[in-house]
C-alpha cells in the first residue's frame, strides 16, 4: 500500500509525464505497425524507436528554444526558418541512421551484396515528397505537447485570475465594511449625546445588520431578499436619525427568489444619505427602487443635493468600492448610470440576477 501512495506523486512531476507520453507514442506506433511491411517485429519496433527518438529531438527543439525566444516573442519569420532548419538537420540525422546503420543491419540482399547506404542516402536526402512526410511524422508529437502545454497554461492562468479576484473582492470587502460600521456608528453616537429612548432600538437594528454581515453575506452571491432586509434596517436607522428632516420612500416589487452580490445596493443608499440627505439644512427626500423584471434585477435611485454640499467632485471609498466589485462580479453583465444635476442625484442600475 505504501508503495502505490507514492504513485500521485510520481505522475506529478513533469519529466513523469513526459516520460509517459513518449511510452504512449511508441506503444501507438507498436500497435498499429503492418507486420508485413517490416517483416518482423523486432525489425518494426527498432524502426519505431528510431523514428520516436528523432521526435524528440524535434520535440524538445520546438519546446525549449524556437517556441520560447521566437514564437512567444512574435518573431514569427525568425521562427519559421529555425523550424525549416530543424527539419532538415533532424531529417538528414534520420535519414543517416536509417541508411547506415538499420537498413545494412536488416539487409536481406543476395550473400555477396552489400547495402550501398552513400548511394540511398542522397536518393532520400534530396526527396522532397519523402522530407514532407518524415516532417508531419516529426512534428506530430510536438503538437500534441504545444496542446497539452497551452491547455496548462490556460486553466493555470484562470486558477490564478480566479484567485486575484477573490483576493481584491476580500480587499474590497474588508475595506467597505469599517466604513459602513463608521456611518452607522455616527447615527447612534447622535441619539445617545439627546438621551434619545430610540437608542435601544437602534442597538437591536444595528445588531441585527452586523450579524448579517459578519456572518450571513460571506459567500459570493447572497438571497436578494437578505439584502431587502438589510436595506430596510438601514432605513429604520436613518429615520430615526434625520427624523423629519427627510422624506424616504422605498418601494420594491420581487417576487422571485434570487441571487444578488452582497452589499451592493446598501453602498449605493449608504452613498445618497452621506452627500445627499446628510448635508441638506432643510428636508431632503431618497426614494429608493427595486424591482425584478425577466433575468434583471432594477435598483434605482434618486435623492435630493444640498447645493451647499462639499466634496462635490470627490468620489468616496465605499461608492469606488462598489464599481469594482460591480466589474469583478458581474462584468459585462451589468449597467450603471449616474446622473448629477443642481438638485437632484439619480442612479439607476441593472443586474443580470442568480438564481437562488
Amino acid at each position: 500500500m505504501s508503495g502505490l501512495k507514492g504513485i500521485p506523486t510520481f505522475f506529478s512531476i513533469q519529466f513523469a509525464r513526459h516520460l509517459m507520453f513518449w511510452i504512449a507514442v511508441l506503444v501507438y506506433f507498436i500497435i498499429t505497425i503492418e507486420i508485413e511491411y517490416f517483416g518482423s517485429y523486432k525489425k518494426a519496433i527498432e524502426a519505431n524507436v528510431i523514428l520516436v527518438f528523432i521526435q524528440i529531438i524535434t520535440a524538445y527543439s520546438c519546446l525549449r528554444f524556437l517556441i520560447p525566444n521566437y514564437l512567444i516573442s512574435k518573431r514569427y519569420v525568425q521562427f519559421s526558418i529555425g523550424l525549416l532548419l530543424l527539419l532538415v538537420v533532424t531529417f538528414i540525422f534520420f535519414v543517416c541512421i536509417k541508411e547506415f546503420y538499420y537498413q545494412p543491419k536488416y539487409f536481406e540482399g543476395d550473400e555477396l551484396a552489400v547495402y550501398d547506404s552513400k548511394k540511398e542516402f542522397w536518393n532520400h536526402i534530396f526527396n522532397i515528397q519523402i522530407f514532407a512526410s518524415k516532417s508531419v511524422k516529426f512534428l506530430t508529437p510536438t503538437t500534441l505537447l504545444v496542446i497539452a502545454k497551452n491547455f496548462k497554461d490556460q486553466q493555470a492562468y484562470l486558477q490564478l485570475n480566479e484567485q486575484k479576484k477573490s483576493a481584491e473582492l476580500a480587499t474590497l470587502k474588508h475595506q467597505l465594511n469599517p466604513h459602513f460600521l463608521f456611518n452607522t456608528l455616527n447615527n447612534l453616537y447622535a441619539l445617545t449625546i439627546n438621551k434619545s429612548d430610540e437608542a435601544p432600538e437602534v442597538i437591536t437594528k444595528l445588531s441585527e445588520m452586523l450579524d448579517y454581515m459578519l456572518y450571513g453575506c460571506n459567500d459570493k452571491y447572497v438571497a436578494l431578499q437578505k439584502e431587502i432586509e438589510l436595506i430596510e434596517n438601514y432605513l429604520a436607522l436613518e429615520k430615526i436619525r434625520y427624523g423629519k428632516r427627510v422624506v424616504i420612500e422605498f418601494t420594491k416589487n420581487v417576487k422571485d427568489d434570487v441571487k444578488i452580490a452582497p452589499l451592493i445596493l446598501l453602498t449605493f443608499i449608504e452613498n445618497a444619505f452621506k452627500h445627499g440627505v446628510s448635508q441638506e439644512l432643510k428636508e431632503a427626500y431618497i426614494h429608493i427602487r427595486i424591482a425584478l423584471k425577466e433575468d434583471y434585477i432594477y435598483f434605482d435611485i434618486t435623492n435630493s443635493i444640498a447645493k451647499n454640499r462639499v466634496s462635490k467632485n470627490k468620489e468616496n471609498i465605499g461608492l469606488a468600492n462598489v464599481k469594482k466589485q460591480l466589474e469583478l462580479l458581474y462584468n459585462e453583465n451589468h449597467s450603471l448610470d449616474i446622473k448629477e444635476d443642481e438638485e437632484c442625484f439619480i442612479l439607476h442600475l441593472k443586474l443580470a440576477t442568480n438564481d437562488v
